[in-house]
């Protein structure tokens, strides 16, 4: 793989899985490699960090509004917040901001919202930019009880959308839950690399 000219985006099974988290570490290890990477969260619905976190992991002097073109105040679905406000999030706009990131780095690591099938405007989801961009797709799976349906099926509609799923992260969140049997047959059935080394906390 060329190091350079990397283009990850980084999903999830849900919304509140770890996703932020995941990008960060994985932004630490290609900075790592040598790579001048910039992250971006091209929709946050919230008051949330998640933005911050990923400009901060990046280290680079960019632009906040490169990083996150949409920011909401309602912790909602972001179409349906754009649609109080009386807004429309346009996927050309998520895209130009990524061809300025990318023109600045060697890698972007992007981090959606909620999970894969949250709608960005009332015909178009992430899948719409992915597609667009190129990008790799990284699935984090919030190890817990029901993950095993949920990776499955997100990794099933990331394929039949005509995505790269690149590998996935198995990220324990919930303390109480055993997930060695769970990681096991998720793997079994993707055969897609699984991350480990990004959920050693």
């Amino acid at each position: 793989m060329n190091k350079k000219n990397q283009t990850w985006f980084i999903t999830g099974t849900d919304t509140g899985i770890g996703k932020t988290w995941c990008s960060v570490a994985f932004i630490k290890q290609l900075k790592q490699q040598g790579l001048r990477v910039a992250g971006m969260k091209p929709i946050a619905s919230g008051k949330n960090s998640d933005a911050e976190q990923i400009l901060a992991a990046s280290g680079l002097d960019l632009p906040y509004d490169l990083i996150n073109p949409y920011a909401f105040e309602p912790a909602i679905a972001p179409h349906i917040a754009a649609q109080q406000l009386g807004q429309t999030i346009e996927l050309k706009v998520l895209i130009e901001k990524y061809k300025q990131l990318a023109a600045l780095a060697d890698a972007v690591v992007i981090e959606g919202a909620g999970g894969w099938r949250v709608p960005i405007n009332a015909s178009q989801s992430f899948k719409d930019m992915v597609l667009a961009i190129n990008a790799k797709v990284i699935l984090v799976v919030g190890l817990r009880l029901g993950c095993i349906n949920h990776a499955l099926l997100t990794a099933e509609a990331i394929q039949r959308d005509g995505c790269t799923l690149a590998a996935w992260i198995a990220n324990p969140i919930d303390p109480e839950f055993d997930g060695k049997a769970s990681i096991e047959t998720i793997s079994s059935y993707l055969g897609k690399p699984l991350t480990l080394d990004l959920i050693s906390r």
